[in-house]
């Protein structure tokens, strides 16, 4: 694994520069890249979300970048130009490191998969933008895979509310609609590939069945893999063997969206 800073120097008081890590397939069987922000509910980045996928796609034969994006008690837009400059430093990148620009995925669990479909949806500019060459590039990204993701920020009966509060702050959950993919979602949105379980007694089932039915109605495709039984944060759920087909129903529609051969 290597580690790389995405920015030379990021403004203002906000001098936490947030690391992205490339893991390097060593048997490569395409030009196409996953970028992962793991979950955590916008308070933490768990690593079996991050480094456990990204040693998954490079036995697939897939290069992956993990970001370390900022967290609570950083708010928004932060975490979102991390994700936003995620995009376009990989895309900057990609003749280095062997990849097509036009076949970046992103990935998200939890919070990270609400991080992967903002950053799919949300259209605005935000502040710390355009201060280089690296933010020209296009930060709406190919693909989106999204497991067990918070997505509602509108319903308080289904939506995850830690995470609406460690993105957004106390003061300003009266526009937490204006961060939801459900929402927001436009004919620009990326493909999905989207997988959650039942029963998840953390981020309720309904977040995603919710944001395909709105990719449906923009005529957006997506795959959806609805498993009827397992806990929140399963990760590769590699102790749930029913679960855990999630992960090769993935390499076989990356295959078919040619991200591998």
């Amino acid at each position: 694994m290597e580690k790389f800073k995405m920015w030379y120097n990021i403004p203002g008081e906000y001098a936490e520069e947030p690391d992205i890590e490339y893991y390097k397939a060593e048997n490569k069987k395409g030009d196409g890249a996953v970028i992962i922000f793991p979950g955590g509910g916008y308070a933490a980045r768990a690593e079996y979300e991050g480094k456990g996928y990204a040693e998954y796609f490079n036995s697939i034969g897939m290069d992956a970048f993990v970001v370390q994006y900022r967290v609570y008690p950083h708010l928004f837009p932060l975490p979102l130009v991390d994700a936003r400059r995620s995009v376009r430093w990989v895309r900057h990148n990609a003749q280095k490191f062997g990849i097509n620009p036009d076949k970046i995925a992103v990935m998200g669990s939890s919070a990270g998969g609400h991080l992967a479909a903002m950053l799919s949806t949300y259209r605005k500019e935000i502040d710390f933008e355009n201060t280089d060459d690296i933010d020209k590039e296009d930060y709406i990204p190919n693909y989106q895979i999204l497991c067990y993701p918070v997505i509602n920020f509108s319903d308080l009966e289904t939506c995850h509310v830690g995470s609406i509060i460690n993105l957004l702050g106390d003061e300003q959950l009266w526009v937490a609609a204006s961060f939801d993919p459900i929402k927001i979602a436009d004919d620009k949105t990326p493909e999905a590939f989207i997988w959650h379980t039942s029963n998840d007694g953390c981020v309720n089932v309904c977040n995603s069945l919710r944001y395909g039915e709105k990719l449906r109605s923009l005529g957006i495709q997506f795959e959806m893999h609805i498993f009827p039984d397992g806990p929140h944060g399963l990760g590769l759920a590699q102790n749930m063997p029913h679960v855990a087909q999630w992960a090769p129903l993935l390499k076989n529609w990356m295959i078919e969206k040619q991200l591998l051969k």
